[in-house]
Protein backbone atom coordinates (compact mmCIF):
# COMPACT_ATOMS: atom_id res chain seq x y z
CA UNK A 1 0.00 0.00 0.00
CA UNK A 2 1.05 3.23 -1.03
CA UNK A 3 2.11 6.44 1.20
CA UNK A 4 -0.51 8.36 -0.21
CA UNK A 5 -3.23 5.67 -0.17
CA UNK A 6 -3.06 5.60 3.41
CA UNK A 7 -3.37 9.54 3.53
CA UNK A 8 -6.36 9.49 1.48
CA UNK A 9 -8.26 7.81 4.31
CA UNK A 10 -7.48 10.58 7.01
CA UNK A 11 -10.31 13.33 7.43
CA UNK A 12 -9.89 16.99 9.02
CA UNK A 13 -10.42 15.10 12.98
CA UNK A 14 -7.42 12.54 12.34
CA UNK A 15 -4.70 15.93 11.61
CA UNK A 16 -3.69 17.17 14.56
CA UNK A 17 -2.56 21.23 14.39
CA UNK A 18 0.39 22.80 16.75
CA UNK A 19 -0.34 26.22 17.26
CA UNK A 20 2.38 28.90 16.23
CA UNK A 21 4.43 30.68 18.64
CA UNK A 22 2.76 34.02 17.42
CA UNK A 23 -1.06 32.97 18.91
CA UNK A 24 -0.70 34.55 22.13
CA UNK A 25 -1.92 38.64 22.00
CA UNK A 26 1.07 40.40 23.07
CA UNK A 27 0.36 43.98 25.12
CA UNK A 28 2.06 46.48 26.07
CA UNK A 29 0.67 46.75 29.76
CA UNK A 30 2.98 46.69 32.48
CA UNK A 31 2.96 45.85 36.13
CA UNK A 32 1.51 48.50 38.24
CA UNK A 33 3.34 48.11 40.93
CA UNK A 34 1.06 50.22 43.25
CA UNK A 35 2.80 49.20 46.14
CA UNK A 36 6.28 50.16 45.09
CA UNK A 37 8.17 51.70 47.56
CA UNK A 38 9.88 54.94 47.19
CA UNK A 39 13.73 55.36 46.73
CA UNK A 40 16.66 58.00 45.71
CA UNK A 41 19.59 56.68 43.80
CA UNK A 42 22.91 57.42 45.39
CA UNK A 43 25.14 55.34 43.47
CA UNK A 44 26.04 53.31 40.69
CA UNK A 45 28.30 50.04 40.65
CA UNK A 46 28.37 47.34 38.00
CA UNK A 47 24.53 47.43 37.13
CA UNK A 48 23.73 47.70 40.96
CA UNK A 49 21.99 50.64 42.13
CA UNK A 50 22.35 52.30 46.06
CA UNK A 51 18.47 53.66 46.65
CA UNK A 52 17.75 55.55 49.75
CA UNK A 53 14.13 54.69 51.61
CA UNK A 54 13.03 55.92 54.54
CA UNK A 55 13.71 52.54 55.98
CA UNK A 56 17.07 52.59 54.83
CA UNK A 57 19.87 52.12 52.25
CA UNK A 58 18.48 49.10 49.64
CA UNK A 59 20.81 47.35 46.31
CA UNK A 60 18.68 46.88 43.33
CA UNK A 61 19.11 46.04 39.89
CA UNK A 62 17.05 47.36 37.14
CA UNK A 63 13.75 45.38 36.00
CA UNK A 64 13.94 43.99 32.36
CA UNK A 65 10.70 45.89 31.52
CA UNK A 66 12.33 49.25 31.77
CA UNK A 67 14.55 48.53 28.77
CA UNK A 68 17.69 50.09 27.91
CA UNK A 69 16.72 53.32 29.65
CA UNK A 70 19.46 55.10 31.90
CA UNK A 71 18.94 55.13 36.13
CA UNK A 72 21.36 57.50 37.18
CA UNK A 73 22.55 59.43 40.71
CA UNK A 74 19.40 61.51 41.87
CA UNK A 75 16.99 59.75 40.25
CA UNK A 76 13.67 59.28 41.90
CA UNK A 77 12.34 55.29 41.50
CA UNK A 78 10.17 53.02 42.64
CA UNK A 79 10.93 49.45 44.30
CA UNK A 80 9.63 46.21 44.13
CA UNK A 81 10.38 43.05 45.12
CA UNK A 82 12.91 42.48 48.20
CA UNK A 83 13.48 45.94 49.89
CA UNK A 84 14.48 44.91 53.27
CA UNK A 85 17.88 46.16 52.91
CA UNK A 86 19.24 42.88 54.07
CA UNK A 87 22.35 42.00 53.29
CA UNK A 88 22.40 39.94 50.03
CA UNK A 89 18.80 41.38 49.26
CA UNK A 90 17.98 42.22 45.59
CA UNK A 91 15.50 44.16 45.03
CA UNK A 92 14.16 45.85 41.36
CA UNK A 93 13.91 49.22 40.05
CA UNK A 94 10.72 49.02 38.46
CA UNK A 95 9.65 52.89 37.32
CA UNK A 96 11.93 55.89 37.17
CA UNK A 97 9.79 59.40 38.00
CA UNK A 98 10.04 62.11 35.72
CA UNK A 99 13.15 64.29 36.02
CA UNK A 100 12.73 67.65 37.33
CA UNK A 101 16.71 68.35 35.60
CA UNK A 102 19.34 66.66 33.76
CA UNK A 103 23.14 67.60 33.65
CA UNK A 104 24.73 66.02 30.15
CA UNK A 105 27.62 65.94 28.99
CA UNK A 106 29.03 64.62 25.67
CA UNK A 107 33.15 63.36 24.87
CA UNK A 108 33.79 66.00 23.20
CA UNK A 109 32.69 69.27 22.01
CA UNK A 110 32.19 67.75 18.57
CA UNK A 111 30.01 64.46 19.74
CA UNK A 112 26.54 65.43 20.05
CA UNK A 113 25.98 62.41 22.16
CA UNK A 114 25.08 63.08 25.70
CA UNK A 115 25.78 60.88 28.70
CA UNK A 116 23.23 62.14 31.93
CA UNK A 117 25.70 62.61 34.62
CA UNK A 118 23.11 63.26 37.44
CA UNK A 119 19.54 63.74 37.70
CA UNK A 120 17.18 66.30 39.97
CA UNK A 121 19.89 68.47 40.72
CA UNK A 122 18.88 71.86 41.73
CA UNK A 123 22.71 73.36 42.23
CA UNK A 124 25.94 73.13 40.66
CA UNK A 125 28.72 74.25 43.03
CA UNK A 126 31.69 74.57 40.51
CA UNK A 127 34.82 74.10 43.22
CA UNK A 128 38.14 75.88 41.83
CA UNK A 129 40.84 75.84 43.66
CA UNK A 130 43.17 79.77 43.10
CA UNK A 131 46.36 77.16 43.56
CA UNK A 132 48.18 73.82 43.50
CA UNK A 133 46.62 73.37 40.64
CA UNK A 134 46.09 76.89 39.26
CA UNK A 135 42.29 78.07 38.49
CA UNK A 136 41.31 76.85 35.10
CA UNK A 137 38.81 79.33 34.23
CA UNK A 138 38.28 77.91 30.88
CA UNK A 139 37.21 74.96 32.76
CA UNK A 140 35.12 76.78 35.10
CA UNK A 141 33.02 78.12 32.11
CA UNK A 142 32.27 74.89 30.50
CA UNK A 143 30.36 74.29 33.42
CA UNK A 144 28.50 77.78 33.40
CA UNK A 145 27.37 76.36 29.90
CA UNK A 146 26.48 73.16 31.34
CA UNK A 147 24.71 74.65 34.25
CA UNK A 148 22.52 77.07 32.74
CA UNK A 149 21.72 74.86 29.73
CA UNK A 150 20.60 72.07 32.95
CA UNK A 151 19.00 74.91 34.27
CA UNK A 152 20.94 74.05 37.25
CA UNK A 153 21.62 77.38 39.40
CA UNK A 154 25.32 77.76 39.24
CA UNK A 155 28.13 78.77 42.43
CA UNK A 156 31.34 79.36 42.51
CA UNK A 157 33.05 77.73 45.41
CA UNK A 158 36.87 78.93 45.29
CA UNK A 159 39.06 76.75 47.34
CA UNK A 160 42.84 77.09 49.10
CA UNK A 161 42.45 80.84 49.63
CA UNK A 162 45.55 80.49 52.17
CA UNK A 163 47.94 79.94 48.73
CA UNK A 164 46.75 82.28 46.66
CA UNK A 165 43.93 85.61 46.53
CA UNK A 166 40.51 85.37 45.27
CA UNK A 167 40.59 89.28 43.28
CA UNK A 168 41.78 87.88 39.93
CA UNK A 169 38.88 84.97 39.88
CA UNK A 170 36.58 86.76 41.09
CA UNK A 171 37.07 90.35 39.12
CA UNK A 172 36.39 87.83 36.03
CA UNK A 173 32.83 86.24 37.26
CA UNK A 174 31.64 89.30 38.93
CA UNK A 175 30.14 90.97 36.21
CA UNK A 176 27.67 88.10 36.04
CA UNK A 177 26.17 88.21 39.43
CA UNK A 178 27.41 84.75 39.97
CA UNK A 179 27.30 83.63 43.72
CA UNK A 180 30.83 82.99 44.99
CA UNK A 181 32.02 81.51 48.13
CA UNK A 182 36.01 81.31 48.97
CA UNK A 183 37.73 78.89 51.49
CA UNK A 184 40.92 78.52 52.82
CA UNK A 185 42.61 75.63 55.34
CA UNK A 186 41.95 75.34 58.30
CA UNK A 187 38.25 76.35 56.87
CA UNK A 188 37.32 78.87 59.78
CA UNK A 189 33.54 77.87 61.42
CA UNK A 190 31.77 81.20 60.26
CA UNK A 191 33.05 80.20 56.32
CA UNK A 192 31.90 76.70 56.98
CA UNK A 193 28.52 77.85 58.18
CA UNK A 194 27.89 79.76 55.24
CA UNK A 195 28.91 77.00 52.79
CA UNK A 196 26.53 74.83 54.93
CA UNK A 197 23.53 77.37 54.58
CA UNK A 198 23.97 77.34 50.65
CA UNK A 199 23.63 73.67 50.38
CA UNK A 200 20.64 73.07 53.05
CA UNK A 201 17.62 71.60 51.70
CA UNK A 202 19.01 71.44 47.73
CA UNK A 203 20.33 68.36 45.80
CA UNK A 204 23.57 69.96 45.06
CA UNK A 205 26.34 68.28 42.75
CA UNK A 206 30.29 69.23 42.81
CA UNK A 207 32.14 69.39 39.72
CA UNK A 208 35.92 70.09 39.45
CA UNK A 209 39.28 68.56 38.28
CA UNK A 210 40.76 66.06 40.56
CA UNK A 211 43.00 67.98 43.46
CA UNK A 212 40.72 71.02 43.44
CA UNK A 213 39.46 70.05 47.27
CA UNK A 214 36.09 68.58 46.41
CA UNK A 215 36.15 64.97 48.65
CA UNK A 216 37.95 67.48 51.04
CA UNK A 217 35.24 69.51 51.92
CA UNK A 218 32.95 66.71 51.49
CA UNK A 219 34.57 65.36 54.20
CA UNK A 220 34.51 68.48 56.04
CA UNK A 221 31.01 68.40 55.60
CA UNK A 222 30.06 65.32 56.27
CA UNK A 223 32.90 63.47 57.90
CA UNK A 224 31.36 59.90 57.84
CA UNK A 225 31.28 60.19 54.05
CA UNK A 226 35.35 59.34 53.91
CA UNK A 227 35.81 60.14 50.66
CA UNK A 228 39.61 59.63 49.29
CA UNK A 229 41.54 62.71 49.25
CA UNK A 230 44.60 62.65 46.99
CA UNK A 231 47.40 65.37 46.34
CA UNK A 232 48.64 67.19 43.24
CA UNK A 233 51.45 65.61 40.93
CA UNK A 234 54.36 68.28 41.42
CA UNK A 235 55.36 67.86 37.83
CA UNK A 236 51.62 68.03 35.76
CA UNK A 237 50.12 70.44 37.93
CA UNK A 238 47.35 68.38 38.04
CA UNK A 239 45.30 66.22 40.58
CA UNK A 240 44.99 62.20 40.69
CA UNK A 241 41.42 60.99 40.60
CA UNK A 242 41.12 59.99 43.93
CA UNK A 243 37.24 59.77 43.97
CA UNK A 244 36.30 56.76 41.32
CA UNK A 245 32.23 57.06 41.58
CA UNK A 246 29.54 59.57 41.70
CA UNK A 247 28.07 59.21 45.01
CA UNK A 248 24.90 61.03 46.78
CA UNK A 249 25.49 61.59 50.66
CA UNK A 250 22.50 63.14 52.89
CA UNK A 251 23.31 66.61 54.32
CA UNK A 252 20.22 67.83 56.66
CA UNK A 253 17.01 68.22 54.32
CA UNK A 254 19.47 67.81 51.32
CA UNK A 255 21.83 65.92 49.26
CA UNK A 256 25.55 66.91 48.18
CA UNK A 257 26.22 64.49 45.24
CA UNK A 258 30.18 64.26 45.01
CA UNK A 259 31.78 63.34 41.11
CA UNK A 260 34.79 62.05 39.54
CA UNK A 261 37.77 64.42 39.38
CA UNK A 262 37.00 65.83 35.31
CA UNK A 263 39.70 67.15 33.43
CA UNK A 264 36.95 67.86 30.31
CA UNK A 265 33.09 68.90 29.92
CA UNK A 266 32.21 68.38 26.38
CA UNK A 267 29.40 70.71 24.95
CA UNK A 268 28.49 68.82 21.89
CA UNK A 269 24.96 68.27 22.61
CA UNK A 270 24.96 71.89 23.56
CA UNK A 271 23.52 74.34 20.82
CA UNK A 272 25.93 77.20 19.99
CA UNK A 273 23.05 79.66 20.65
CA UNK A 274 22.77 77.97 24.22
CA UNK A 275 26.91 79.03 24.60
CA UNK A 276 26.24 82.51 23.94
CA UNK A 277 23.22 83.01 26.11
CA UNK A 278 25.75 81.67 28.93
CA UNK A 279 28.14 84.43 28.31
CA UNK A 280 25.36 86.79 29.71
CA UNK A 281 28.07 89.45 30.77
CA UNK A 282 28.36 89.89 26.93
CA UNK A 283 24.61 90.12 25.96
CA UNK A 284 24.57 93.59 25.98
CA UNK A 285 27.94 93.23 23.09
CA UNK A 286 25.32 91.22 20.75
CA UNK A 287 22.59 93.63 19.96
CA UNK A 288 24.86 95.47 17.50
CA UNK A 289 25.54 92.45 15.65
CA UNK A 290 24.46 91.86 11.95
CA UNK A 291 21.61 88.93 11.43
CA UNK A 292 22.56 85.14 11.82
CA UNK A 293 26.59 86.34 13.76
CA UNK A 294 28.27 83.87 14.92
CA UNK A 295 30.52 85.72 17.10
CA UNK A 296 33.53 84.60 15.28
CA UNK A 297 33.89 86.25 11.92
CA UNK A 298 35.11 90.23 11.81
CA UNK A 299 32.27 92.17 11.66
CA UNK A 300 30.55 90.84 15.33
CA UNK A 301 30.12 93.83 17.32
CA UNK A 302 31.61 91.89 20.22
CA UNK A 303 34.93 92.67 19.10
CA UNK A 304 34.46 96.54 19.87
CA UNK A 305 32.01 96.28 22.77
CA UNK A 306 34.72 93.91 25.05
CA UNK A 307 37.22 96.91 23.96
CA UNK A 308 35.34 99.40 25.29
CA UNK A 309 34.44 97.65 28.56
CA UNK A 310 37.50 95.47 29.03
CA UNK A 311 35.48 92.00 28.55
CA UNK A 312 38.24 90.79 26.20
CA UNK A 313 39.12 88.36 28.05
CA UNK A 314 35.60 87.10 28.40
CA UNK A 315 34.81 87.27 24.75
CA UNK A 316 38.08 85.34 23.94
CA UNK A 317 36.73 82.58 26.68
CA UNK A 318 33.58 82.18 24.15
CA UNK A 319 35.32 81.99 21.00
CA UNK A 320 37.77 79.17 22.55
CA UNK A 321 33.85 77.53 23.32
CA UNK A 322 32.46 78.54 20.16
CA UNK A 323 35.32 77.23 18.18
CA UNK A 324 35.79 73.67 20.12
CA UNK A 325 32.84 72.97 19.30
CA UNK A 326 33.65 73.20 15.36
CA UNK A 327 36.53 71.15 16.34
CA UNK A 328 38.84 74.02 14.90
CA UNK A 329 40.22 75.34 17.71
CA UNK A 330 41.35 73.04 21.20
CA UNK A 331 40.33 74.51 24.36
Amino acid sequence: MSRQSGYARLDEDDVRVRPGRGSRPRTRRRPAHSGAVEGFVTSVDRGRYGCMTDDGLVVAMKARELGKGSVVVGDRVALAGDISGAEGTLARIVRVEPRTSALRRSADDTDPAERIIVANADQMVIVCSLADPAPNLRFVDRCLVAAYDAGLDPLLLLTKADLASPRRVRAFYRPLGLPMLTTRRPLPPRTLSRVRSVLTGRISVLIGPSGVGKSTLMNTLVPAADRSVGRVNPVTGQGRHTSSSLVAIPLGDGWLIDTPGLRGFGLGHVSAERVVEAFGDLAEGTVGCPPGCDHLAGDCALDAWAREHHAEARLDSLRRLLRSREGTSPD
